[in-house]
Protein backbone atom coordinates (compact mmCIF):
# COMPACT_ATOMS: atom_id res chain seq x y z
CA UNK A 1 0.00 0.00 0.00
CA UNK A 2 1.92 3.02 -1.28
CA UNK A 3 0.65 6.37 -0.04
CA UNK A 4 -1.16 8.50 -2.63
CA UNK A 5 1.12 11.47 -3.28
CA UNK A 6 -1.87 13.76 -3.86
CA UNK A 7 -3.09 13.24 -0.28
CA UNK A 8 -1.16 14.97 2.54
CA UNK A 9 0.82 12.47 4.60
CA UNK A 10 -0.27 14.11 7.86
CA UNK A 11 -3.91 14.81 7.06
CA UNK A 12 -5.83 15.84 10.18
CA UNK A 13 -9.02 14.50 8.62
CA UNK A 14 -7.80 11.00 7.80
CA UNK A 15 -5.52 10.80 10.88
CA UNK A 16 -3.24 8.15 9.40
CA UNK A 17 -0.17 7.67 11.59
CA UNK A 18 3.31 7.80 10.03
CA UNK A 19 6.90 7.16 11.04
CA UNK A 20 7.74 10.82 11.49
CA UNK A 21 8.52 13.50 14.10
CA UNK A 22 6.09 15.88 12.40
CA UNK A 23 3.93 17.85 14.84
CA UNK A 24 0.74 17.01 12.97
CA UNK A 25 1.64 13.33 13.15
CA UNK A 26 2.07 13.67 16.91
CA UNK A 27 -1.34 15.34 17.13
CA UNK A 28 -2.91 12.51 15.13
CA UNK A 29 -1.36 10.01 17.54
CA UNK A 30 -3.03 11.68 20.50
CA UNK A 31 -6.37 11.63 18.70
CA UNK A 32 -6.04 7.99 17.65
CA UNK A 33 -5.27 6.89 21.22
CA UNK A 34 -8.98 6.64 21.87
CA UNK A 35 -10.57 3.17 21.77
CA UNK A 36 -12.11 2.39 18.38
CA UNK A 37 -15.65 1.02 18.35
CA UNK A 38 -15.74 -2.06 16.11
CA UNK A 39 -19.13 -3.34 17.22
CA UNK A 40 -20.77 -2.29 13.96
CA UNK A 41 -18.14 -3.91 11.72
CA UNK A 42 -17.87 -7.45 10.41
CA UNK A 43 -14.74 -9.46 11.19
CA UNK A 44 -13.41 -8.91 7.67
CA UNK A 45 -13.97 -5.16 7.96
CA UNK A 46 -12.06 -5.13 11.24
CA UNK A 47 -9.15 -7.02 9.65
CA UNK A 48 -9.05 -4.72 6.64
CA UNK A 49 -9.22 -1.56 8.77
CA UNK A 50 -6.43 -2.84 11.02
CA UNK A 51 -4.31 -3.73 8.00
CA UNK A 52 -4.90 -0.27 6.51
CA UNK A 53 -4.02 1.60 9.70
CA UNK A 54 -0.96 -0.45 10.65
CA UNK A 55 0.45 -0.42 7.11
CA UNK A 56 0.12 3.37 6.98
CA UNK A 57 2.63 3.48 9.84
CA UNK A 58 4.76 0.42 9.10
CA UNK A 59 6.09 1.08 5.62
CA UNK A 60 3.55 3.16 3.74
CA UNK A 61 6.30 3.71 1.14
CA UNK A 62 6.46 -0.05 0.48
CA UNK A 63 4.18 -1.65 -2.10
CA UNK A 64 1.95 -4.55 -1.16
CA UNK A 65 3.92 -6.80 -3.51
CA UNK A 66 7.16 -5.93 -1.70
CA UNK A 67 5.57 -6.48 1.68
CA UNK A 68 4.03 -9.80 0.67
CA UNK A 69 7.50 -11.04 -0.31
CA UNK A 70 8.77 -10.19 3.21
CA UNK A 71 5.75 -11.37 5.20
CA UNK A 72 6.26 -14.54 7.24
CA UNK A 73 3.51 -16.52 8.93
CA UNK A 74 5.97 -17.83 11.54
CA UNK A 75 6.77 -15.01 13.93
CA UNK A 76 9.89 -14.84 16.15
CA UNK A 77 9.48 -14.96 19.92
CA UNK A 78 11.45 -15.64 23.09
CA UNK A 79 8.98 -17.43 25.33
CA UNK A 80 10.97 -17.15 28.55
CA UNK A 81 10.34 -15.66 31.97
CA UNK A 82 13.13 -13.77 33.68
CA UNK A 83 12.69 -12.98 37.36
CA UNK A 84 8.91 -12.77 37.34
CA UNK A 85 5.61 -13.90 35.93
CA UNK A 86 4.88 -10.99 33.61
CA UNK A 87 2.29 -11.84 30.94
CA UNK A 88 3.68 -12.54 27.50
CA UNK A 89 2.41 -9.97 24.95
CA UNK A 90 0.74 -11.34 21.82
CA UNK A 91 3.36 -12.41 19.33
CA UNK A 92 1.23 -10.83 16.58
CA UNK A 93 2.81 -7.50 17.52
CA UNK A 94 5.80 -8.76 15.49
CA UNK A 95 3.80 -8.96 12.26
CA UNK A 96 6.01 -6.29 10.65
CA UNK A 97 9.29 -7.52 12.16
CA UNK A 98 10.89 -8.21 8.78
CA UNK A 99 10.57 -4.54 7.82
CA UNK A 100 12.93 -3.60 10.65
CA UNK A 101 15.83 -5.09 8.65
CA UNK A 102 15.40 -2.54 5.89
CA UNK A 103 18.08 0.11 5.68
CA UNK A 104 15.68 3.07 5.73
CA UNK A 105 13.94 1.69 8.82
CA UNK A 106 17.23 1.31 10.68
CA UNK A 107 18.29 4.88 9.87
CA UNK A 108 14.98 6.19 11.23
CA UNK A 109 14.90 3.93 14.31
CA UNK A 110 18.46 5.09 15.14
CA UNK A 111 17.20 8.71 15.22
CA UNK A 112 19.47 9.74 12.35
CA UNK A 113 16.50 11.03 10.32
CA UNK A 114 13.27 12.84 11.34
CA UNK A 115 11.05 10.59 9.22
CA UNK A 116 11.10 7.42 7.18
CA UNK A 117 10.93 9.60 4.06
CA UNK A 118 14.05 11.54 5.11
CA UNK A 119 15.77 8.24 5.88
CA UNK A 120 15.06 6.99 2.35
CA UNK A 121 16.47 10.23 0.99
CA UNK A 122 19.68 9.87 3.02
CA UNK A 123 20.16 6.35 1.72
CA UNK A 124 19.34 7.26 -1.87
CA UNK A 125 21.80 10.17 -1.82
CA UNK A 126 24.66 7.93 -0.76
CA UNK A 127 24.99 9.24 2.80
CA UNK A 128 24.70 5.76 4.35
CA UNK A 129 27.16 2.86 4.31
CA UNK A 130 26.83 -0.78 5.32
CA UNK A 131 30.02 -2.37 6.65
CA UNK A 132 31.99 0.51 5.17
CA UNK A 133 30.55 0.18 1.66
CA UNK A 134 28.07 2.70 0.13
CA UNK A 135 24.55 1.31 -0.08
CA UNK A 136 22.11 3.57 -2.00
CA UNK A 137 19.15 1.18 -1.78
CA UNK A 138 16.59 1.87 0.98
CA UNK A 139 15.09 -1.60 0.49
CA UNK A 140 18.39 -3.33 1.32
CA UNK A 141 17.84 -5.77 4.18
CA UNK A 142 20.76 -6.15 6.56
CA UNK A 143 21.93 -9.28 8.35
CA UNK A 144 22.77 -9.74 12.01
CA UNK A 145 25.96 -7.90 12.95
CA UNK A 146 25.96 -5.44 10.04
CA UNK A 147 27.26 -1.95 10.82
CA UNK A 148 25.28 0.96 9.36
CA UNK A 149 26.99 4.35 9.31
CA UNK A 150 25.59 7.76 8.39
CA UNK A 151 27.55 10.84 7.33
CA UNK A 152 27.43 13.18 10.38
CA UNK A 153 26.94 16.35 8.34
CA UNK A 154 23.72 14.87 6.90
CA UNK A 155 22.06 14.27 10.27
CA UNK A 156 19.48 16.92 11.09
CA UNK A 157 20.05 16.88 14.85
CA UNK A 158 23.83 17.39 14.58
CA UNK A 159 25.14 20.89 14.10
CA UNK A 160 28.66 22.25 14.06
CA UNK A 161 29.17 24.01 17.38
CA UNK A 162 29.66 27.77 17.19
CA UNK A 163 32.84 27.56 19.28
CA UNK A 164 34.46 24.96 17.04
CA UNK A 165 33.38 26.91 13.96
CA UNK A 166 35.11 30.05 15.24
CA UNK A 167 38.28 28.12 16.13
CA UNK A 168 38.42 26.40 12.74
CA UNK A 169 37.91 29.74 10.96
CA UNK A 170 40.73 31.35 12.92
CA UNK A 171 43.05 28.39 12.32
CA UNK A 172 42.36 28.32 8.59
CA UNK A 173 42.89 32.09 8.27
CA UNK A 174 46.19 31.90 10.15
CA UNK A 175 47.55 28.85 8.34
CA UNK A 176 46.01 29.67 4.96
CA UNK A 177 44.51 26.20 4.56
CA UNK A 178 40.96 24.92 4.73
CA UNK A 179 40.09 22.55 7.56
CA UNK A 180 37.83 19.56 7.06
CA UNK A 181 34.28 19.89 8.41
CA UNK A 182 34.29 16.25 9.51
CA UNK A 183 37.18 16.87 11.94
CA UNK A 184 35.31 19.58 13.81
CA UNK A 185 33.20 18.50 16.81
CA UNK A 186 29.43 18.66 16.42
CA UNK A 187 26.72 19.14 19.01
CA UNK A 188 23.29 17.61 19.39
CA UNK A 189 20.42 20.00 18.69
CA UNK A 190 17.01 18.43 19.39
CA UNK A 191 14.27 19.16 16.89
CA UNK A 192 10.81 20.41 17.93
CA UNK A 193 8.34 17.63 18.81
CA UNK A 194 11.03 14.93 18.47
CA UNK A 195 11.29 13.99 22.15
CA UNK A 196 8.55 11.27 22.16
CA UNK A 197 10.45 9.43 19.41
CA UNK A 198 14.04 9.68 20.72
CA UNK A 199 14.60 6.14 21.94
CA UNK A 200 16.42 3.11 20.54
CA UNK A 201 14.89 -0.39 20.22
CA UNK A 202 16.67 -3.30 21.91
CA UNK A 203 17.65 -4.94 18.61
CA UNK A 204 19.85 -1.96 17.65
CA UNK A 205 23.09 -0.76 19.23
CA UNK A 206 23.68 2.88 18.33
CA UNK A 207 26.93 4.81 18.81
CA UNK A 208 26.21 8.51 18.43
CA UNK A 209 29.92 9.38 18.67
CA UNK A 210 30.57 7.63 15.37
CA UNK A 211 27.03 7.97 13.94
CA UNK A 212 26.78 4.24 13.41
CA UNK A 213 24.39 1.44 14.32
CA UNK A 214 24.86 -2.29 14.72
CA UNK A 215 21.88 -4.47 13.84
CA UNK A 216 22.07 -7.11 16.56
CA UNK A 217 19.19 -9.47 15.71
CA UNK A 218 15.57 -9.68 14.65
CA UNK A 219 13.02 -8.07 16.99
CA UNK A 220 11.46 -10.52 19.43
CA UNK A 221 8.57 -10.64 21.89
CA UNK A 222 9.46 -11.24 25.53
CA UNK A 223 7.44 -11.39 28.75
CA UNK A 224 6.20 -7.92 29.55
CA UNK A 225 7.35 -6.21 26.35
CA UNK A 226 7.51 -6.29 22.60
CA UNK A 227 10.47 -4.68 20.86
CA UNK A 228 8.96 -3.11 17.74
CA UNK A 229 7.86 0.50 18.36
CA UNK A 230 4.26 0.91 17.25
CA UNK A 231 1.41 3.26 18.20
CA UNK A 232 -1.12 0.45 17.76
CA UNK A 233 -2.18 -2.19 20.32
CA UNK A 234 -1.34 -5.88 19.72
CA UNK A 235 -5.01 -6.59 18.95
CA UNK A 236 -4.81 -4.49 15.78
CA UNK A 237 -1.59 -6.24 14.74
CA UNK A 238 -3.32 -9.58 15.30
CA UNK A 239 -6.16 -8.61 12.96
CA UNK A 240 -3.67 -7.37 10.34
CA UNK A 241 -1.71 -10.63 10.65
CA UNK A 242 -4.86 -12.69 10.12
CA UNK A 243 -5.71 -10.60 7.05
CA UNK A 244 -2.32 -11.27 5.42
CA UNK A 245 -2.07 -14.90 6.58
CA UNK A 246 -5.48 -15.74 5.13
CA UNK A 247 -4.90 -13.93 1.84
CA UNK A 248 -1.35 -15.20 1.36
CA UNK A 249 -0.90 -16.70 -2.10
Amino acid sequence: MVRNATIPAFSLRRQMLRMSWNKYNLYNMTQRSRVVNNSNKTLYQQKWASKKDTRAYHGDQITERQWQSMFKTRLPTANTKVGGVEPHPPVFSLTYAEMERRLDFIVFRSNFAPSIYAARQLVGHGKVTVNGKPMPYPSHRVTDGDIISVEPTSILTLKKSSKSAEESTEASSEEGVATSGHASPMEFVPQPFSQPFLFVPDYLEVNYNTCSTVFLRSPISRPGKTEIPSPFPPQMHALAYEFYARNRK
